[in-house]
């Protein structure tokens, strides 16, 4: 039976919107901005730190800024200290949060890889949001920003998202392969929404009788 769905998303296309009405109907816990929340409680930085570094890696400068102070001598001395808040680190308490998060059930889990940490988890039903630039680009205005930004946001957070999976779980993004479903939100978020249960249904209605006709 179904105990988690993962929301991947493109940035735009309505994700978050979408995984909080799909978690209001099932009456499951909702994983996007408390995610964010506990990794920061965790890592004992501001939700800001984090935001900076999910899904995303270091950039150049930050990578030769952490080598730097690694390997200088008050570095050295005092590496016990360094808790720098770089993507590797927030990425290993993003596994133990979205695991935790699994382990209790009925959860909605946006982003952050949580498709790939949860890839073995039978209980886990895989969904992937995506729409047509011009369609994410009017969400976005929607939201009230300029028509300059929103069309840079499409592409450079996407890129970012990809750089992400790509770095460190070594495979592409999207990663078909890993989805049940995947769809174009430009249908409309109720629709998309009745879909993914619609699936879901099926999912464990599949799941249901594989275990039935098992010897």
């Amino acid at each position: 039976m179904i105990k988690i769905v993962t929301v991947e998303r493109e940035y735009g296309c309505g994700g978050s919107e979408i995984a909080q009405r799909l978690a209001q109907l099932l009456g499951w816990k909702l994983w996007d901005h408390q995610l964010t929340e506990e990794i920061a409680r965790l890592a004992n930085c501001s939700q800001a730190a984090v935001e900076q570094r999910e899904e995303r890696t270091d950039p150049l400068y930050y990578r030769l800024f952490k080598s730097f102070l690694r390997g200088s001598y008050e570095g050295s001395i005092n590496a016990h200290k360094l808790n720098l808040v770089d993507s590797e680190n927030i990425l290993k308490m993003t596994e133990r949060v979205v695991q935790h998060a699994a382990g209790k059930g009925e959860a909605v889990i946006v982003g952050r890889g949580s498709q790939l940490f949860l890839k073995d988890r039978t209980d886990t039903f895989r969904v992937f949001l995506y729409a047509p630039r011009e369609n994410k680009v009017r969400r976005l205005l929607s939201r009230g920003k300029s028509e300059r930004e929103a069309w840079e946001l499409v592409d450079t957070v996407d890129r970012e998202r990809a750089g992400f999976i790509e770095k460190y779980f070594h495979v592409a993004w999207p990663d078909r392969a890993v989805y049940h479903v995947m769809i174009n939100t430009a249908v409309g978020d109720e629709t998309v929404v009745q879909t993914i249960q619609n699936f879901m249904k099926s999912f464990d209605s599949k799941i249901s009788n594989s275990n039935v006709s098992a010897p």
